[in-house]
């Protein structure tokens, strides 16, 4: 028996001493915890003898403790003062192991969301069994059962209900129709409307227990004017007719917490369209800078600068820096539509939308903010998001949060509120304030001619005058053809009014290039790409980061501006000049293509390749930029290019092999193990010498011995032989198809064996007893430069040994000699172009070609006598071997790579000029003749 004067803190201290300090802080920190205990203190000593305090509750552990509380309820006057009861139990749980750091946030927040969930379906069950009891059942017209849905909206939805908020609720119902099977029959709109107060009454009505949550459904369509319940279609309906802006942002937190779950999902899925839109939607963060600016308004008008939730860099700025990447790419990307904060901040980093360093940051930020939230709210059970005034606050605050005193709380609480700032403000810092078209030369200059009222040698002349004198009657003709393209017309007027306003600090920002005429054209290029995408439209107008990032670009290569203007969503990547200009590493693009790609399953073949191949264009413009800037030398370019062909073909691999397993089982070989398959690389792949336009050489490799077998556990059954051939049709599709998204690459399989005429995929034996027995010199050439980049580990290593053992094999010297110069001399005679006064670099006397046969030749040469020739498949490395083992002199490796890089760094950056790789005859005239120097030397 407890005496009477025993405290809450004395309990534990009797029963659990190892709970002693942490029940002191506890109580010390809480008035509810105290109040709450001294109230309950019958009970108090069972629920700690029976671990309540310090056991985690288990995922539906809370479902059933709730329904257990209820169970007994005869009424509604015992329903409501069971789940009361229950609630000040749980909560003083709750605020225990919050409190005594026995549960970390993201429980706390999960075990208040469960416990209101719970109570919800309870008051829910109970309403509608007393209505049914007076009314009947609701029915559709076909007789079926409608079922009432309850929406969880706000923290709820998210599963971070805080400790004393309010929860918001949205009440539907699956069918309009009638009730029957009772005394009276009313229609189910009535039913459910009913039934929606009634709920909202049992939980929230103050009772001489309390109450058990604060019910909010204001989110509701139409608000306080339209009904308590909305059937599924008048729901959809509603959204697509009257859907506003901030119900857009409202529903990414919404999810079904009571009711008929299933078509709480359905009715989800329905509205995800109008949630998240299929285009990259940069106008949400207009939205949501207007929204933001109204709640600040707000707060400055009611002096609530000090509320952590709603002041400047509080809780809800988090929150929207996160909404806003699932707003404008949440259609695109399945991670992003998860209703909870801190997945979606992890995924924005694995991603690479945020960097690491940042999202943990935001992260930490919150973690605090939200435990700050915590302590004040628990204190006294008020719902309340202010700092505290009265000393005795503050102290149980500190105590709460371990903070020595208070002004060791606020430093630390403004770092990070300084820090959310800085975020913000980089997410959603107004664009700069737009200059009077009075005083605006470029204004004066550009709007005429939009509009029609100069003529076109008065338009040239303005736009001559005004710094674009070379190609000004062109940039004239091109804003006038902007102006009436079809798509431009077809837009509406405000946006029309956001492109003409853009225009000025566009070719402003022209104006500061080398050759401002050159950037303006190309600049006039992308916007007439993306007219009519009033997404993009904004995004321009909005960030000046944005517009200097796309004309430096367009002003550096008109091949990125093709690329630009043919993928519009890579405008997005122009808001951070941080990552556009440090494009990842390669277990960098491995994790984020991971990422994006996890959520994906058997049945989402055509995201999944779209997805590929914006990933690819992604990073291809980033290594561009990168280039273009001079941020990188081209050994690193190349590297980052073939890199990313890397993760893109192991990742479509994988697909294309679950697809295979989901339709065919698994192939296995005579012994009962899984055969497997392998992905080599050859030519500029193989030799990490991958640029913007490169194509794929692949070869396929199988190990299965048993190709007259069929596959095994799948629902159906196929030849093994016919297994692999369309494994590697799959993965050639999946690299190569033309979708909405483009191609992620072409594919060239002509140096398989046999070419064109041979097998899309090749048994290893075959393969090894094709190269041992029957393949050209050229053939084995090519071999140098393969490497595995895909497929099975045990099966690379295989092929590694046979390259080997073929490239190692003795030859004859005189006739590899002769086969290497008659290979050279077709090449050149079918292959190089021939222009009066140029020289073809890559394939004429003394270029980039002649480097690799003498490469190649000496590594087939010598290779019997070191193996270590053949250990890498690039050339540059290849001849550094080469010197080591004697077969070159230092002087003559040198030429020959000092002469190789000089070829590839121009014609790379030829191709970025969307130039031919035809070099006037006087330039590199001192590299042809040492190359021809050398080859003599080898090929006399």
């Amino acid at each position: 028996m407890t005496e009477a004067a025993e405290t809450p803190l004395a309990i534990f201290q009797r029963l659990r001493p190892a709970l002693g300090d942490a029940a002191r802080k506890v109580f010390a920190a809480s008035l509810f915890a105290r109040e709450a205990g001294e109230r309950d203190l019958t009970e108090l000593p069972d629920w700690i003898e029976s671990g309540l305090f310090e056991q985690r509750r288990a995922e539906g552990d809370t479902v059933r403790v709730v329904a257990a509380a209820c169970a007994d309820a005869a009424d509604e006057a015992a329903l409501m003062r069971a789940l009361r009861r229950l609630r000040r139990r749980e909560m003083l749980r709750i605020a225990f192991r919050d409190l005594a750091l026995l549960a970390p946030l993201d429980e706390t927040l999960r075990d208040l969301s469960e416990l209101a969930d719970a109570c919800c379906e309870q008051a829910l069950h109970f309403a509608a069994r007393a209505l049914q009891a007076r009314w009947g059942v609701p029915r559709d017209g076909s007789g079926t059962e409608a079922r009432p849905v309850v929406l969880g909206m706000g923290k709820l939805g998210g599963h971070e209900l805080n400790f004393s908020s309010d929860i918001d609720l949205i009440f539907c119902y699956t069918a309009g129709g009638d009730t029957r099977e009772g005394p009276r029959s009313v229609s189910n709109e009535e039913y459910f409307n009913r039934l929606a107060q009634d709920t909202a009454r049992i939980l929230s009505a103050r009772t001489e227990d309390g109450f058990v949550f604060r019910v909010d459904t204001m989110l509701r369509p139409f608000g306080s004017a339209g009904a308590p319940a909305w059937s599924v279609s008048a729901m959809e309906d509603y959204y697509q007719v009257h859907g506003r802006e901030w119900e857009r942002y409202a529903f990414i937190k919404a999810r079904p917490i009571a009711g008929d779950l299933e078509a709480g999902r359905s009715l989800l899925r329905a509205l995800r369209p109008f949630v998240y839109r299929r285009y990259l939607d940069y106008s949400a963060i207009v939205s949501l800078r207007a929204l933001k600016k109204l709640i600040s308004d707000e707060v400055k008008r009611k002096g609530m600068e000090q509320n952590i939730k709603l002041g400047a860099g509080g809780i809800r700025e988090i929150e929207f820096i996160v909404q806003s990447f699932q707003l404008v790419r949440g259609g695109q990307e399945a991670p992003l539509r998860d209703a909870r904060l801190r997945p979606v901040l992890r995924y924005l980093a694995q991603a690479g939308h945020l960097g690491g360093d940042i999202a943990l940051a935001l992260d930490q930020a919150y973690v605090f903010l939200r435990r700050l939230e915590n302590a004040i709210q628990i204190y006294a059970d008020e719902q309340t998001h202010a700092l505290p005034a009265s000393e005795a606050a503050r102290a149980a605050l500190c105590t709460a949060l371990d903070f020595p005193d208070w002004p060791s709380l606020m430093l630390q609480l403004d770092a990070m509120r300084a820090l959310v700032v800085r975020e913000f403000e980089r997410v959603f810092g107004e664009p700069e304030a737009p200059r009077k078209p009075a005083d605006d030369e470029l204004t004066s200059v550009i709007a005429p001619i939009w509009n029609g009222l100069v003529t076109a040698e008065e338009a040239a002349a303005s736009l001559q005058a005004a710094g674009f004198g070379d190609d000004a009657a062109a940039i004239a003709t091109a804003l006038r053809d902007l102006k009436h393209a079809r798509l431009v017309r077809a837009m509406q007027e405000a946006t029309v009014l956001r492109l003409l306003s853009l225009l000025t600090p566009l070719f402003e920002e022209c104006r500061r290039q080398p050759y401002p005429s050159q950037a303006a054209l190309r600049a006039l290029q992308v916007l007439a790409a993306i007219a009519g995408r009033a997404n993009y439209i904004t995004l321009l107008h909005e960030s000046a980061t944005a517009r200097t990032q796309l004309v430096q670009l367009c002003a550096a290569s008109p091949w990125l501006t093709d690329l630009l203007a043919q993928t519009p969503a890579l405008l997005d990547h122009l808001l951070d000049p941080r990552s556009l200009y440090a494009p990842p590493e390669r277990a960098e693009m491995a994790q984020e293509l991971a990422a994006r790609c996890a959520h994906f399953g058997p049945g989402d073949t055509e995201a999944a390749m779209d997805l590929l191949r914006r990933y690819q264009k992604e990073i291809t413009l980033r290594v561009a930029a990168a280039d273009v800037m001079h941020a990188l030398p081209l050994v690193k370019i190349s590297d980052r290019l073939t890199w990313l062909a890397e993760v893109i073909v192991a990742r479509a691999l994988e697909f294309a092999w679950a697809e295979m397993r989901a339709q065919y089982g698994q192939p296995l070989r005579a012994d009962g193990t899984p055969a497997s398959f392998l992905v080599v690389a050859y030519g500029k792949f193989g030799g990490i010498e991958m640029g913007y336009t490169s194509d794929l050489d692949l070869v396929f490799l199988h190990d299965c011995d048993a190709l007259d077998e069929e596959s095994v556990d799948g629902p159906r059954a196929i030849n093994n032989a016919v297994y692999f051939s369309r494994l590697a049709q799959r993965l050639i599709n999946w690299l190569a198809t033309q979708t909405p998204a483009g191609r992620a690459y072409e594919i060239d399989m002509e140096l398989r064996p046999n070419g064109n005429s041979g097998a899309l995929v090749t048994s290893l034996a075959g393969f090894a007893d094709y190269q041992r027995h029957h393949a050209w010199t050229w053939e084995h050439q090519a071999l140098t430069r393969a490497r595995p980049v895909a497929g099975d580990a045990v099966l690379a290593e295989a092929f590694k040994a046979i390259r080997a053992e073929v490239l190692t094999q003795p030859r004859d010297e005189t006739l590899l000699r002769r086969d290497i110069i008659d290979m050279r001399a077709k090449m050149r005679a079918n292959l190089e172009k021939k222009v009066p006064g140029k020289w073809d670099v890559k394939q004429g006397e003394g270029g980039m070609v002649e480097v690799e046969f003498i490469t190649q030749f000496l590594v087939l040469r010598d290779a019997h006598k070191d193996p270590a020739l053949v250990e890498w498949s690039d050339n540059w490395r290849q001849l550094d071997a080469l010197e080591r083992a004697g077969s070159v002199t230092a002087m003559q490796k040198s030429v020959l790579i000092d002469s190789y890089r000089a070829y590839r760094a121009w014609a790379h950056k030829r191709g970025l000029q969307l130039a031919s790789a035809m070099a006037p005859l006087e330039e590199f005239e001192h590299e042809r003749a040492s190359i021809a120097q050398v080859w003599s030397c080898f090929f006399k």
